[in-house]
């Protein structure tokens, strides 16, 4: 079957494939920086670590709907981060039978250092594109971050970190 000319793709089509095309890009780039500082973390794993130092420490339930996940596979996700020190376990404050789920300093350095990685690498990709077409990129990228509820890293975030 012949692919449909871009002229005959609807503009949310041709937006869809352009940011499915992007966001390859991105997870290469995501997988990269992550496989030079901690090998032994997941894509899924990284985004728990990163959730939690832009949003801070949270019980499981919190956490798993944070991430879109059951409770079971957060668990065993907070289970392994655990077993490596990137993530601690602790009481609630206001509920000694609850778990508080929170980032240990290796887990905030794993993120920062990955985060750093990401962002020299976008950089080099960002100072490859035209000037004039940068402003549009911006323009674009913002209004579907903020579309998906997807807090900027320029609102003050914790160190200004993404996943």
């Amino acid at each position: 079957m012949p692919i449909p000319s871009p002229a005959f793709e609807s503009d949310a089509e041709a937006m869809v494939n352009a940011l499915l095309t992007a966001s390859r890009l991105l997870v290469a780039v995501s997988a990269r920086s992550l496989g030079a500082v901690e090998e032994a973390l997941t894509l899924p794993q990284f985004r728990m670590l990163v959730v939690l130092d832009t949003r801070g420490a949270m019980n499981l339930s919190q956490l798993a709907a944070e991430l879109s996940v059951q409770p079971s596979t957060a668990m065993r996700m907070i289970d392994r981060l655990v077993a490596v020190n990137m993530v601690a376990r602790g009481a609630s404050p206001t509920d000694r039978r609850t778990s508080v789920i929170s980032l240990t300093e290796p887990g905030r350095r794993a993120v920062r250092e990955v985060t750093d990685r990401r962002r020299s690498e976008i950089a080099r990709i960002v100072e490859a594109m035209p000037v004039g077409q940068r402003r549009h990129l911006i323009e674009a990228l913002q209004t579907f971050t903020e579309a998906g509820e997807e807090p900027s890293v320029a609102d003050g975030a914790p160190l200004n970190l993404g996943w």
